[in-house]
């Protein structure tokens, strides 16, 4: 995904209590590559330690109110990511070129990667380049038995870090992360974590490459699901089909991310949603990369890759079809056809 120039990339640093983000924010701070980043702390109570500690290391450091973003205070991230550009432009604070959201440790990240994308205040000023989520191979596959959030920051993220890996063996770990989310990109050093795109990138390695699963844990119901979009596929194809998701199933359906060629007009459509919440999908000028396919990747809790699979058909709607329709009725259209 290509970031505009006139946008500051925005990444979401999550992972749950003790997981090491703070330890791993200040290490990537350190590096002169990271010169110039603003950074947003938020957690949880009501006395901040870890801006005091990621202070040292950078002086555009933002404590949100106590308590967690996902919930009563999702709006103050709206606010003050407004705020930073607008000191940023009165000359208030040193420039920035990046800025990172540190969550805490028992957020939801699905609600502000919706801030993310969809707010005015925050879009026009904003591109979100990742989702970044750590991952402690010691308490990891425990804590997300009694924790359900841990399974969804690593089911979200694009970039995923494993810490501790000299306390414990991190290779069950590695099997489910492998089945939650193979389209994640695992990082095995911070120098290149908070780059903007991944050309070039020489610490990372695709979760899908890492070989036969092992150890299968015992999954809550989130499930990353893949998919190759038959074309053609029209503007009217895209709101039906993401007006259908979204009624069939809302919540369920917690991210949805995709590259799209659009038949009527051309366009290289990035399109995103989460929680039922479709963004307006983003132009691009060319294929990012030398797949020039469709692709569409769902994560998705308590949903089997057929009950979405039921539902691509209405992305190759044709111009002018009417945007609601269920299902059932897809599925006559289907067989009248």
């Amino acid at each position: 995904m290509k970031i505009e120039t006139a946008r500051t990339p925005a990444f979401l640093l999550t992972g749950f209590l003790g997981s090491g983000k703070t330890t791993l924010l200040n290490a990537a701070l350190r590096v002169p590559a990271m010169a110039n980043t603003a950074v947003v702390v938020n957690e949880l109570g009501d006395i901040g330690l870890d801006n005091l500690i990621i202070a040292q290391a950078t002086d555009n450091v933002v404590l949100l109110d106590a308590g967690c973003l996902c919930c009563a205070n999702t709006g103050a991230l709206h606010e003050t990511l407004a705020d930073l550009v607008g000191r940023r432009a009165r000359g208030e604070i040193p420039p920035f070129r990046r800025v990172i959201i540190e969550t805490s440790g028992v957020a939801d990240p699905a609600p502000l990667l919706n801030v993310l994308l969809g707010h005015p205040l925050v879009t026009g000023s904003y591109a979100l380049e990742a989702t970044v989520c750590v991952v402690d191979a010691q308490h990891f596959l425990a804590s997300r038995k009694e924790y359900p959030e841990l399974d969804k920051q690593a089911a979200v993220a694009e970039r995923i870090v494993i810490t501790k890996k000299d306390l414990a063996n991190a290779a069950p770990v590695l099997a489910f992360l492998k089945e939650l989310n193979p389209e994640a990109v695992l990082f095995d050093s911070v120098v290149d974590l908070f780059s903007t795109g991944l050309k070039n990138v020489k610490h990372q390695t695709p979760i899908s490459s890492l070989g036969p699963i092992r150890n299968r844990e015992h999954f809550s119901g989130i499930r990353a699901f893949s998919f190759r979009p038959r074309s053609p596929i029209g503007w009217s194809g895209w709101a039906a089909w993401s007006h259908l998701v979204k009624s069939e199933f809302g919540a369920r359906l917690i991210r949805v991310k995709g590259l799209l060629q659009m038949a009527d007009t051309g366009d290289i459509a990035f399109v995103q949603g989460v929680q039922g919440v479709f963004h307006p999908p983003q132009r691009m000028p060319e294929w990012p990369d030398a797949d020039h396919g469709n692709r569409l990747v769902c994560i998705a809790r308590d949903l089997r890759e057929a009950d979405i699979a039921a539902t691509l058909p209405a992305l190759n709607a044709a111009p002018g079809t009417q945007a609601r329709y269920t299902l059932k009725e897809l599925q006559q259209r289907q067989a009248q056809q």
